[in-house]
């Protein structure tokens, strides 16, 4: 470490750079050593002790962990966060901070101020240069969203005025993770943010997998809401993969026969069809229409080859849980015989919003599918989108956002090799190439699949109180904006760290308050409240069976 100048050379260094600049710029530290990833300087304790008078609330905080600071080189001005502080010497008042340095504006020639803010250093400071606080009006430069497509979410913490831009094309092109416990907000800033991109873009494609049925609430003005009773996905939408899913219920080797079986099967069902008839060269995995009818006569009739009873065990296992699929009314919205009709292109249109007819977003409420198919049922949607953009290359482009909730369900850490988890880990690593984006909304970020959070390029991280998922957020987040990582634990609800593309440098930001209309049903319910109410038990007690009998909701 480069040895700290003496107190008194100090105090004479910080009294000469005061002196010959205005009286908001005046010095409270000075670069001590420079380094690429930390770098650090030397405050004079007496100076940030002043700063917390100030009536601006950026100077008043200038000197706490996570706060910014500018050092001048040339015409520039440097930006910095403040990752650490330790006190150096009790007697002279100083203090080391570590900082990370941020991007760079140029100087204005009048005020001295920032303006022109750019991420990235191309030129470093050299020690000694004197350090100085960051003020509002320079967060307004640096934040300033002016000139490239960008949603306001919120105000830049601990302003009141200075405006939260969030670069939408920057975000979306490589992805975006929001992080937060249960019970900080995050529900509701996820419809704050998705909000937002609606208005921008009323007709934008966005598809939304809501596992628990809350977000219908938020988007029945600007979005199409579809769940059992109106989703109509067919069966026949499955890849091969998808349907061994749905239909294998066997292990080991036993697999491996029933599914050579079902391949076998499968293929001569979809080349029935019209569609498939037209075909030349029809894989297993093709989108082409098919009768259940017919896959369980062929399933049959292979049967009847077999001349030994010990034989027929794959094909009987196969057949009876189509049928009991069938007849099962909880899976009527996949598999009902209306579905055979080849009903994809009115599917996609419907779905993926195209053309979005001023309700560009899809809520898919899936709380209401059968919990032994909702991971298929979300990897057929996931990968329709990746296939639509695969298949559409050569058309024009229509970019399509899929936002999955609660994804540590979908994209689990310990790999259990399901169509989905490969899916979905596919759109993280190669979605953007395509114009495919993924948004992933989770409460246990160390519950994801490892690489998937560093496939994000935005990270909006809330509150977080468990110390495993801080670390994996840690991990994940880039070199500058660690300063931060201290304050996430200690977030109030509806307030978050956001890091990476999507935002000129790491910012904490207060969220907007939404609309009591726009936001989703996930309030938690008033204990001390709902005890009170008594009375129509009994009719509350026989509906309930009523419906859990007939699996309706």
């Amino acid at each position: 470490m480069s040895e700290m100048p003496a107190p008194q050379a100090f105090e004479q260094a910080i009294a000469a750079a005061q002196a010959c600049l205005p009286t908001d710029l005046e010095p409270i530290g000075l670069v001590v050593e420079i380094a690429g990833s930390c770098s650090q300087v030397v405050f004079d304790a007496a100076a940030l002790a002043a700063l917390s008078s100030h009536p601006d609330p950026v100077i008043a905080g200038g000197g706490q962990v996570g706060g910014q600071i500018k050092v001048r080189v040339g015409p520039s001005w440097l930006i910095a966060n403040i990752r650490s502080l330790r006190l150096e010497d009790f007697n002279s008042g100083r203090i080391v901070a570590s900082i990370d340095f941020l991007g760079e504006g140029d100087e204005e020639k009048l005020t001295g101020r920032l303006y022109q803010f750019r991420r990235g250093v191309t030129r470093y400071p050299a020690p000694g240069a004197e350090v100085y606080p960051i003020s509002s009006a320079d967060l307004r430069q640096v934040y300033a969203g002016e000139g490239r497509a960008h949603v306001e979410i919120g105000n830049v913490y601990p302003t009141t005025d200075v405006r939260a831009a969030l670069y939408v094309d920057a975000m979306l092109g490589k992805h975006f993770a929001l992080l937060g416990s249960t019970g900080t907000g995050k529900s509701t800033s996820a419809a704050l943010i998705l909000h937002r991109i609606c208005e921008l873009a009323p007709q934008g494609h966005v598809v939304m997998i809501d596992p628990h049925g809350e977000y219908a609430a938020a988007f029945r003005a600007n979005g199409a809401i579809y769940d059992v009773s109106n989703l109509q996905m067919p069966y026949w939408l499955m890849n091969f993969e998808e349907h061994c899913e749905v239909f294998l219920t066997s292990q080991g080797a036993e697999r491996q026969v029933d599914a050579d079986i079902l391949a076998k099967c499968l293929l001569a069902a979809r080349a029935k069809s019209r569609v498939g008839s037209e075909i030349p060269k029809l894989t297993v995995d093709a989108p082409v229409p098919y009768l259940l009818s017919d896959l369980t006569t062929l399933i049959q009739h292979e049967m009847g080859k077999m001349d030994k009873a010990s034989n027929t065990a794959p094909y009987l296992r196969l057949k009876t849980k189509i049928e009991e699929i069938r007849a099962d009314p909880r899976y009527s919205f996949m598999f009902s015989g209306m579905l055979v009709a080849d009903t994809m292109g009115d599917f996609i249109r419907r779905v993926f919003r195209l053309p979005g007819d001023g309700r560009p977003i899809s809520i898919i409420d899936v709380s209401g599918v059968p919990n032994e198919i909702t991971s298929v049922v979300v990897a057929v949607l996931s990968r329709m989108v990746f296939d639509f953009a695969i298949w559409s290359r050569n058309e024009p482009q229509r970019p399509i956002l899929l936002v999955c909730e609660e994804a540590h369900r979908y994209i689990p850490r310990t790999d259990d090799g399901s169509s989905v988890s490969r899916i979905l880990s596919r759109i993280a690593k190669e979605g953007r190439k395509y114009g495919v984006s993924l948004g992933l909304i989770t409460q246990r970020p160390s519950d994801l699949a490892e690489g998937v959070l560093s496939q994000c390029g935005t990270i909006i991280a809330m509150r977080l109180n468990n110390d495993r998922d801080q670390a994996f957020v840690r991990a994940a987040m880039p070199e500058g904006a660690r300063g931060f990582l201290d304050s996430i634990p200690a977030l109030r609800n509806q307030e978050c760290i956001i890091c990476g593309e999507g935002v000129a440098i790491p910012i904490r930001v207060a969220f907007d308050r939404l609309e009591e209309t726009k936001r989703p049903a996930s309030a938690d319910p008033i204990f001390s409240q709902l005890w009170r109410d008594v009375g129509y038990e009994d009719e509350i007690i026989q509906r309930t069976i009523q419906k859990w009998r007939a699996q309706g909701r």
